[in-house]
């Protein structure tokens, strides 16, 4: 019997039906923008309406959440967590985005569940106006173990050049507003395991799981309806090494973004995972988002006005002058 590329555990066929599966949802993403379709060597994305257009791209995965997805199979909201990283973390210059391509790599392709975590893309791709353009399916018999998947994204998005914000306008006096998250969103999942190795026990009246998965909240048209009506100084999106290490990005030199702690509204979930694993409150804070998915940073003559527009928003905090770029009492 002759080898053949099935025989060595790749399965191209499934990769087609894959294709076949998610095809009309990928091309619903699809705008005038977009001159060609899924099948070609590359995608096509023509630029207009700008003056002085800037490119802004950003790139993530999901990180070990992917563990808690494959091992409950649920697997719907994945997609929108690689997304939703890669999409909020360009926003944070202001930037609208355009187009969005997927890399998902496994040891033995199943196509019910690439559908799934690429129909997540999709859902996500729809609420920010983005077209899902393009990707790659690898499957890797020997690098992946069968019903591994692993899953990462990229991101481009644009802005007007005299429109970028990146911080450098931040002064002494300015507010500090945060947007709630929807939970973990995608970080800190190796620490969340270790706390939680059971997905199944009941939290809160459900599974587990249900908490875990919620995935990473899209901040697309918040972020929007603010820049729409208030100057902006600094945005930060809160991913892995949470404010410490998030917002100080924003910060110029020799000013302090002064946090007040006990103003943040901390999820009943990472409460628990404190309480369970016995972890210090500044390693909570060091590694998870704390129930801050993102900082908004504005002249406190506008500090109302999104209050106003944001229902959810609240202040934690004003720009101080200072050696530390972040002051975060506990």
């Amino acid at each position: 019997m002759s080898n053949t590329y099935k025989s060595a555990g790749v399965d191209k066929e499934e990769g087609y039906k894959t294709v076949d599966k998610i095809k009309k949802a990928v091309g619903e993403t699809h705008n005038s923008n977009v001159l060609n379709h899924l099948g070609s060597f590359g995608a096509f994305y023509e630029i207009g309406g700008y003056k002085n257009p800037v490119l802004v791209s950003g790139t993530d995965g999901v990180g070990t959440k992917l563990k808690v997805a494959l091992d409950t199979k649920k697997y719907g909201s994945i997609g929108v967590d690689c997304f939703a990283m890669c999409a909020n973390d360009i926003l944070c210059h202001g930037a609208k985005p355009l187009f969005f391509l997927d890399y998902l790599a496994c040891g033995k392709l199943d196509s019910e569940i690439a559908a799934e975590i690429v129909l997540g893309m999709v859902e996500a791709c729809k609420d920010n106006n983005c077209a899902l353009i393009g990707g790659e399916t690898a499957e890797m018999p020997g690098m992946y173990k069968p019903g591994d998947y692993d899953v990462a994204g990229f991101c481009v998005g644009i802005v007007e050049k005299d429109q970028i914000i990146d911080g450098s306008n931040i002064k002494a006096g300015n507010k500090i507003i945060a947007l709630p998250s929807s939970g973990f969103h995608s970080n800190g999942f190796s620490l969340v395991r270790k706390v939680f190795p059971n997905f199944e026990e009941e939290f809160e009246g459900k599974p587990l799981y249900e908490t875990l998965l919620v995935p990473t909240r899209l901040y697309y048209k918040d972020i929007h309806r603010v820049l729409e009506e208030v100057k902006v100084e600094g945005i930060a999106h809160i991913t892995g090494g949470g404010l410490y290490e998030n917002v100080p990005r924003i910060i110029p030199e020799g000013l302090c973004a002064s946090i007040d702690g006990s103003k943040i509204r901390i999820p009943s979930i990472m409460l628990e995972l404190e309480k369970r694993g016995g972890v210090a409150r500044e390693e909570m804070h060091g590694t998870f988002n704390m129930g801050v998915g993102m900082v908004i940073v504005v002249d406190a003559e506008h500090a109302e006005k999104v209050l106003h527009l944001l229902d959810d928003a609240y202040e934690i905090g004003e720009i101080t002058e200072g050696a530390e770029k972040i002051n975060l009492s506990l």
